[in-house]
């Protein structure tokens, strides 16, 4: 009779990770393993742990003492916006969960934010749900900006320090964040949008960003403005999940003795519709 014939070892996945330094790329284009070196250095930047929350009242102050440069058309429109703010009829510039973007996430924000230093990197995290992500990276790596970046809404950031202001310029923002002064007063950039922030401590616990804001098809000229931040330590300011289109549902059970979200009904301005 024939004997059996024996099944061959199942070969073993190769698990190695290729050599980079053997593969055919440009270092330039690869994120390279930090240092050691690398790491020691984030211990001479300054202190910005903690979390931050905008001076809610400062940006009010701004707003009516260093308005921006607005070109006629969009002074126009700013001043249709402000007059249906004061009827009581304003129009949300943020609604279906999209982020607010850039400059408008630095400029009104009432939320907290953070940052997180990195080698090559600094990243800035605000409060977030799946829906509504407030998420900036600033690569400090010495990288430039990409020839052709794809628009996001925060844009393309890169920076460096002198000495304790990180210095960031910022390309590649989407035509249809707004440069916003108030939560219903702002008008899309429309496109070549330029930013440059140096951000530092003025004092312990108080972050300045001053930024310029170059926009040429809305303003006439760089419109130049800071926005201050107050560092808190307690544990209650903790950034936790934000409830932007999780406002939309109501928590039920249903016949299947399930819990779901169930869809309310909601006015155009995003207002819950009174029940009859």
């Amino acid at each position: 009779s024939c004997g059996a014939i024996a099944a061959e070892p199942a070969a073993k996945p190769d698990l190695n990770l290729p050599d980079l330094n053997k593969l055919d790329l440009n270092k330039q284009d690869l994120n390279l393993p930090p240092t050691a070196a690398e790491w020691a250095a984030l211990a001479k930047l300054p202190d910005w742990s903690g979390v931050w929350i905008p001076k809610i009242s400062d940006q009010d102050v701004q707003r009516r003492t260093n308005p921006p440069p607005w070109t006629p058309k969009a002074a126009a429109q700013m001043a249709q916006l402000t007059s249906e703010q004061r009827a009581g009829r304003p129009a949300p510039l943020f609604v279906n969960c999209l982020p607010e973007g850039m400059p408008s996430w630095m400029l009104i924000t009432h939320n907290a934010l953070e940052f997180a230093f990195t080698p090559g990197r600094v990243t800035i995290l605000g409060k977030s749900d799946g829906n509504r992500l407030r998420l900036r990276r600033i690569y400090t790596d010495g990288r430039p900006h990409p020839d052709d970046p794809d628009p996001t809404f925060h844009g393309h950031s890169i920076g460096h320090w002198e000495g304790d202001t990180l210095v960031v310029d910022t390309v590649g923002i989407r035509p249809e964040t707004y440069i916003a002064v108030g939560e219903a007063l702002g008008v899309p950039n429309n496109g070549d949008l330029h930013i440059v922030e140096r951000i530092h401590l003025q004092d312990a616990d108080v972050l300045h960003d001053d930024l310029e804001i170059i926009a040429p098809h809305v303003l006439t000229a760089p419109w130049k403005t800071t926005r201050i931040f107050l560092r808190q330590r307690a544990r209650k300011y903790d950034i936790v999940e934000g409830v932007c289109i999780e406002g939309e549902y109501s928590e039920r059970v249903d016949q299947s003795g399930d819990a779901v979200f169930v869809p309310m009904p909601h006015q155009p301005g995003g207002n819950l519709v009174a029940p009859r």
